[in-house]
């Protein structure tokens, strides 16, 4: 397994991460992603261990609460061999305090969360999503206490916006708070907005990028092509219609570019597709899933082994989206930055 720090923290983390919302199928949008019980969870982390796949994602919401409850459980005894990312922020019961980033619903969710996985302390924590009802600075205040305690050790969001992160950080530079050093990110081939600001921000302030939904919600996974759509079972088909949008054209085009590039180098689908996201600026690692075995040794064969550049380029190219502006503007005016501020110029990206 190959590690990388955590953003500027001195965490180091695997390159690969396992994600916890299948665990549980708790209800029928989580059942999309799989229905893994106790039993079948064990049995992941001894391969994700035996493997070098030390780190664990999971949320409250999944499952409400169950992939928690079964992450601990499958830990139990050899919590001191894992690390354990969690997330909270959205709603997760009736009460009118049940959901949010304020100071009442984050302590009471942090304490939850340890009941549920069984141990004294969170290694990344995360908010989910931004709460614009609360300020910043008591988020980001009762987070910090939180680290003090002892209870979470790292901070991080999740699905923010650039000037949502750097509004963050700055506020935590100036009160002397715990900096946020992950992102937790949606990032594919086929979802390559990330590529714009929040990689720039993310590059200037240390912020490393926690990839999900690295097969574009279970697309690029070479299942779905020309004439075969998604099919009962997978998550395309279950869960339609949510998550990350595109248009059906553009991933035939990826796939297509992806098929090639698998003809040359004896790699799969979706081998092909992690491993390009791991060669990406501020990525410190791609949370993957499994519904079972299989599919798990499938997803870690994405690591030992390098893409060439000119493949990266033909999948950059492949997966080509319009520039939005102020970046195109920018671009007119190279004197005014440092190439390796704006990664997607070498990118091949359309615009």
């Amino acid at each position: 397994m190959l590690y990388r720090r955590l953003g500027r923290s001195g965490l180091r983390v695997p390159v690969l991460s396992f994600g916890t919302a299948s665990f549980g199928g708790g209800n029928a949008f989580f059942r999309g992603f799989g229905s893994t019980d106790a039993g079948g969870a064990a049995r992941i982390v001894d391969i994700c261990l035996d493997h070098g796949v030390s780190m664990f994602d999971s949320a409250d919401v999944y499952s409400d609460g169950g992939a928690e409850t079964i992450l601990g459980e499958a830990i139990k005894g050899r919590r001191d061999r894992v690390l354990i990312s969690t997330k909270a922020t959205f709603p997760l019961g009736e009460g009118a305090n049940d959901y949010g980033s304020s100071r009442q619903h984050l302590i009471e969710s942090v304490e939850k969360a340890l009941r549920r996985l069984g141990t004294d302390r969170i290694d990344l924590f995360q908010l989910h999503g931004q709460d614009f009802n609360t300020p910043v600075e008591e988020t980001l205040s009762t987070l910090d206490q939180l680290v003090r305690e002892g209870k979470i050790r790292y901070v991080g969001a999740s699905n923010f916006s650039s000037w949502q992160v750097m509004k963050s950080v700055a506020i935590s530079d100036r009160h002397g708070y715990p900096r946020y050093v992950a992102h937790q990110v949606c990032y594919s081939l086929l979802s390559r907005e990330y590529e714009f600001e929040l990689q720039q921000v993310a590059e200037d302030q240390g912020v490393g990028a926690v990839v999900w939904s690295p097969l574009g919600w279970g697309k690029l996974t070479g299942r779905i092509r020309r004439g075969q759509p998604a099919a009962p079972g997978m998550r395309a088909h279950d869960i339609a219609g949510t998550g990350p949008q595109y248009e059906d054209e553009r991933l035939f085009r990826i796939i297509d570019a992806i098929d090639l590039i698998a003809a040359e180098t004896g790699k799969s689908v979706t081998q092909i597709a992690l491993n390009w996201l791991l060669g990406r600026s501020t990525v410190s690692t791609l949370i993957i899933g499994a519904r079972d075995e299989d599919q798990l040794l499938q997803n870690l064969g994405a690591i030992g082994w390098e893409l060439s550049a000119e493949q990266i380029a033909r999948l950059d190219e492949a997966s080509a989206v319009p520039v939005p502006y102020p970046i195109w503007h920018q671009r007119d005016f190279p004197m005014l930055h440092e190439p390796s501020r704006f990664p997607q110029a070498r990118s091949g990206m359309a615009g």
